[in-house]
Order: C-alpha cells, then sequence, then structure tokens
C-alpha cells in the first residue's frame, strides 16, 4: 500500500470517528486528503473502494443522518468508538511484529501533521470533533530508540549499515555490518533483521543495544530479500518469550545490560539499585549476571540466583564463592 493511501485511509477513518454526526460525501471529500484534487467520477470510485476497504479490514463504517427524512444524496457515514474499540486481542509473532511498525511510523511528523489538518478541516467546516475518540487508533510505545529512524530508513531504501553492538554479558561493543531486512517489535522491543555481511547468515539486533550512530551506505545496495525469507528469519532467530522476572541488585553505573531491559528500577541502600528484568530463559540470565562479577547479585528467583553461584563456582575451581 502506498503512503499516500495509508494516510488517506487514516484520515478516512480518524473524520469518521470524531465526527459526533454523520458525515456526507460531500463533506469527507473537503477534509480527506486525497480526495479533494480528483474529478467528481474519480473521487465517487476512490470513496467507494476506501470504505469497501475499511469494511474489509472489520472496521464498522455506518450509514445514516440525524435527519430521518433526508434524501439519498445527504446520508453521511460514521463509525461509533464503542463499535470501533476492541478487547485485548492475541497477535501472532508476524501479525505482531506488522502491527508494531505501524504503531511506530504513526508517530512520523508527516502523518501526525496530516491527522491535525484534517482535523482543522472539520473544525473549519463546523463539525463538532470529539478528539478524545483518537485513543482509539492512537498506538502507545515506549521510550524512544535512536537507531529506529537511520534503521527505518534504510530498510526502506536498501541501504547497507554498520553500527556498534552491545551483546549480553558483553563489556566492549562489537562493530557489524548488515544489509537490513525489515525493523520490528517483538514483547515490546525493536529489532532489526538482516543479513550479517561479517558472518554470512541473517541475524537480528535489538535496537536498544545499538550504540552511537548507524552508519549507512547508498541506496540499492542489495536486492529485496521478499516477504518470505523476512518472515521465516525472523520466526527462527526471534528471541524467546518472557518466562518471569528477576530481582537483581546492581552497582551505580554498572550492568547497563540489565538497567536497559528493566522494567522497573528502586535506590536499595548507597550505591546500589535494585531492578526488576523480564527474562526469557533462566541460564541464559544466569550466564549475564555472573559476567557482571561483584557487580550484580540476583535476590530471586531462587533457580536464577542457583544458576549464578553455579557459574561463579565452576570459575573460581572452589566449592566457595
Amino acid at each position: 500500500m502506498s503512503q499516500a493511501k495509508s494516510e488517506r485511509l487514516m484520515n478516512l477513518v480518524i473524520a469518521l470517528l470524531v465526527a459526533r454526526t454523520y458525515l456526507p460525501k460531500a463533506r469527507l471529500r473537503q477534509v480527506v486528503g486525497g480526495y479533494g484534487d480528483q474529478s467528481d467520477e474519480a473521487f465517487e470510485r476512490m470513496f467507494e473502494r476506501d470504505k469497501d476497504e475499511l469494511r474489509d479490514l472489520g472496521i464498522p463504517i455506518e450509514t445514516g443522518s440525524e435527519d430521518p427524512f433526508a434524501p439519498d444524496e445527504e446520508i453521511g457515514y460514521r463509525i461509533r468508538r464503542s463499535d470501533f474499540e476492541l478487547p485485548p486481542v492475541s497477535l501472532e509473532p508476524d501479525e505482531a511484529a506488522v502491527l508494531g511498525l505501524a504503531a511506530r511510523v504513526w508517530q512520523h511528523a508527516t502523518l501526525a501533521e496530516a491527522t491535525g489538518r484534517a482535523l482543522l478541516k472539520l473544525r473549519a467546516a463546523g463539525v463538532e470533533t470529539d478528539t478524545r475518540a483518537l485513543a482509539a487508533v492512537e498506538p502507545r510505545l515506549a521510550a524512544e530508540e535512536p537507531a529506529f529512524w537511520p534503521l527505518w530508513e534504510a530498510v526502506r531504501d536498501r541501504r547497507r549499515v554498520s553500527f556498534d553492538y552491545h551483546k549480553p554479558g558483553s563489556g566492549s561493543a562489537e562493530h557489524r555490518h548488515l544489509e537490513p531486512w525489515s525493523v520490528l517489535s517483538w514483547h515490546g522491543r525493536w529489532y532489526v533483521v538482516g543479513r550479517d555481511r561479517d558472518r554470512e547468515a541473517p541475524r537480528m539486533f535489538r535496537l536498544s543495544r545499538v550504540a552511537g550512530p548507524v552508519g549507512t551506505g547508498p541506496p540499492g545496495a542489495f536486492p529485496d530479500p521478499g516477504a518470505d525469507e523476512v518472515r521465516r528469519s525472523a520466526a527462527s532467530l526471534a528471541p524467546p518469550p518472557v518466562s518471569g522476572t528477576a530481582s537483581v541488585r546492581v552497582r551505580h553505573g554498572a550492568a547497563w545490560g540489565l538497567r536497559r531491559r528493566a522494567v522497573a528500577t528502586r535506590p536499595d541502600g548507597a550505591g546500589w539499585d535494585v531492578v526488576e528484568v523480564p527474562y526469557a530463559d533462566d541460564w541464559l540470565l544466569a550466564e549475564e549476571v555472573a559476567g557482571y562479577g561483584s557487580a550484580a547479585l540476583v535476590l530471586a528467583p531462587e533457580d536464577v540466583r542457583a544458576h549464578v553461584l553455579a557459574r561463579l563456582r565452576a570459575v573460581a575451581g572452589s566449592g566457595a564463592v
């Protein structure tokens, strides 16, 4: 779907959602970008296609009028907020990836500007609007990832990239070279998947571990791998699902890998914090914590704590730590 069509459909949804009354086609033609520069016949075809496409997507567009005696040409359209909002939905990994990317793109300035213009046009035309309804379509996102836009644009333009990357438990960053295929969201974290040019194999990198600026090359540097290849690679490389949360006591100025993933942090005496870290595998987390030595101590759960102690004892070569 082209950017112009995506923007037009989104603004049509917003116009129908925020309006407190039925909007006739003539009014929608005035306020939704992309309609106004069409001939009458082209607009009719475009509007009917857009309306049918949104309905096919499950968006409940209602037809009616505030005046029961209104002629057919004054019949309007709207989306009831109560019908549009959805209960919690369970998504497959590839569906969640697509939704995550769409959510991130929502915040792009050009889309936000177009949405603002549509709302201004509605108000200028005398249509009473309810901007609270935008909460039904506006995704909520976590903290900004500085590497997101350089990598997203590199995916779009097929540019090779390079960046410094911190692996879990590693004290120094490695310089990586990648042909980025896709940027996706997985369990609240952002990743880039593509062909690692150093290892000649698909790899996935978490954006929060990218350090410093992302270097980019010229456009069109590699072919489009195709959606099937991206989907297969993302599924095979995806991190396992979170199975629990560990409480880890960490020194100030240390254990930044744990701090970046923490869902909560609280002070715990002079020079220490306790971080709550989601994890998927007991042994992987234990390996990471053990790598921080005396700067990190697992408080709970006990099985992760026991794995850390076992690794430290093995390194020390004795029965005591």
